[in-house]
């Protein structure tokens, strides 16, 4: 996988300490409550910034100011009883980070017919939840829960789901996405005016030339091709139509990606370049195939035909542990009642069913250009078709469907291709994808993930559409 930044998860617990000295075994008790807490989030594979519990007003400051200058990626308050709405909305207000409020009681529930006021009080939590919600909504701060008890593994799900959301935000928040080329003429619905990015997501565009990527190419040594080659023989089964010297350049191809995504600390790449007669841009672009897959699958997606948005998609996918992989419709299958989607160029290898397939092509369909394509298919189960919407106003919408990829016949024409069965005829799911006015493109991932989809998508203040 690709280098990335840890998610960074505040985490602060509360209660009201007016019932300290009322009830005299109830902090200890909290605080055990919030230690199990404390250490639940450290499995979610998250930097825990953990600024210890607060009683009152005052102490809700101190750690407001804590939290504000940890630039936390998330902040999860721990409602362990009753606290006041004051000792929290400072800290949503001050951090600028998204929070998520938890109230995990003791156990399943309490024992009634022994508890008392101060056993009762340590499963409180749900107290106070609309109080939060009202005053978050009145201060102009979205709100979001999770309810539950300490060992819940619903809860604990749903709370991992928010964490994972939290990285994909903080992966396009920070991220530095490639641009490389000029849109595929003619396709008006891929074009993205760079603005809306940071706009809509944080982080920065980089535009660059194919000249880039041509100069970190040309310095490719034939030791770095021999390597590169010897990766790519362990990783691909080769097709009989494979030319040595397509793969060759193939190879340094990738070798130069690997080069212009480190010189430019690219998080993601979207790329093409028309070309003409064989001259080295087309050369270039006919070469790349290899190398972003490669890249993809390393945690660094890359899309061809310039797109952006499907790039982004393919990161957030990455990003939520789902891979990614460039898709569009191919076909309808209503014999078997399948979708075929996917796509000719890059593909996410990591989550391909077999192992994927080299196969040479001397046309290009629609391009310019030949060489070696990849040929695969998503790992058979669970999986997630996700893309970007560019709304008129210029907002990003997320868009999600869940289906099942399942076996079935595939052509054997170096393209990804895989059978997706969404539960129902494919021609009304065909019908209702396009018309939310989804793109062409986007990116089709392993496992279910609307619901960590819609997470993110409250978390960026964005639509969420799922068909």
């Amino acid at each position: 996988m690709a280098s990335t930044r840890q998610v960074r998860v505040g985490l602060v617990a509360g209660g009201l300490g007016a019932y300290w000295p009322q009830f005299p075994g109830l902090f200890p008790q909290l605080q055990r409550s919030s230690a199990r807490v404390a250490e639940r989030m450290r499995e979610l594979d998250a930097e825990i910034v953990d600024v210890g519990f607060i009683s009152d007003a005052q102490e809700g400051a101190v750690a407001a100011e804590k939290l504000r200058a940890a630039d936390c990626d998330l902040i999860v308050g721990f409602l362990t009883t009753y606290m006041t709405a004051t000792m929290l909305v400072p800290i949503a207000q001050r951090s600028g980070a998204p929070v998520l409020l938890i109230n995990l009681q003791p156990t399943e529930s309490m024992d009634h017919a022994t508890f008392d006021t101060g056993q009762w009080l340590a499963y409180c939590g749900a107290c106070p939840l609309p109080e939060m919600a009202n005053a978050f909504q009145r201060c102009g701060i979205p709100f979001r829960s999770v309810s539950g008890y300490l060992e819940d593994e619903r809860a604990w799900k749903r709370i991992g789901g928010w964490v994972r959301a939290a990285a994909a935000r903080a992966a396009l928040r920070h991220g530095r996405h490639g641009l490389m080329g000029h849109l595929y003429p003619g396709m008006l619905d891929v074009s993205t005016d760079l603005t809306l990015v940071s706009s809509n997501f944080g982080g920065h565009v980089e535009v660059l030339e194919f000249d880039d990527l041509r100069v970190r190419v040309e310095q490719v040594t034939d030791a770095e091709a021999a390597a590169k080659r010897a990766e790519t023989e362990k990783i691909f089964d080769f097709a009989d139509s494979v030319n040595e010297t397509d793969l060759d350049w193939a190879c340094r191809v990738s070798v130069g990606l690997d080069r212009l995504v480190a010189d430019f600390e690219l998080d993601s790449l979207a790329y093409y370049h028309r070309g003409l007669d064989g001259e080295t841009h087309e050369r270039l672009g006919a070469g790349m195939i290899l190398g972003a897959s490669l890249l993809t699958a390393r945690g660094i997606p890359a899309a061809g035909e310039y797109e952006l948005r499907t790039s982004l998609a393919m990161l957030i996918m990455d990003r939520l542990g789902a891979g990614g992989s460039f898709t569009e419709l191919q076909a309808l299958d209503f014999h078997r009642g399948h979708v075929e989607m996917g796509h000719d160029g890059p593909a996410h290898l990591a989550i391909s069913a077999r192992k994927p397939l080299l196969r040479g092509l001397g046309v290009y369909h629609g391009k310019r250009g030949w060489g070696v394509s990849v040929e695969f298919d998503v790992k058979h189960g669970p999986v997630t078709a996700f893309g970007l919407i560019q709304r008129r106003d210029g907002r990003f919408a997320f868009l999600a469907s869940e289906g099942e990829t399942v076996d079935g016949p595939h052509l054997q024409i170096g393209n990804t291709t895989s059978r997706v069965d969404f539960g129902r005829d494919p021609g009304a799911w065909t019908d209702e994808w396009s018309a939310t006015g989804m793109s062409h493109h986007w990116a089709l991932g392993t496992g279910h993930r609307a619901g960590e989809l819609k997470s993110l998508a409250h978390l960026l203040d964005l639509e969420f559409v799922q068909i």
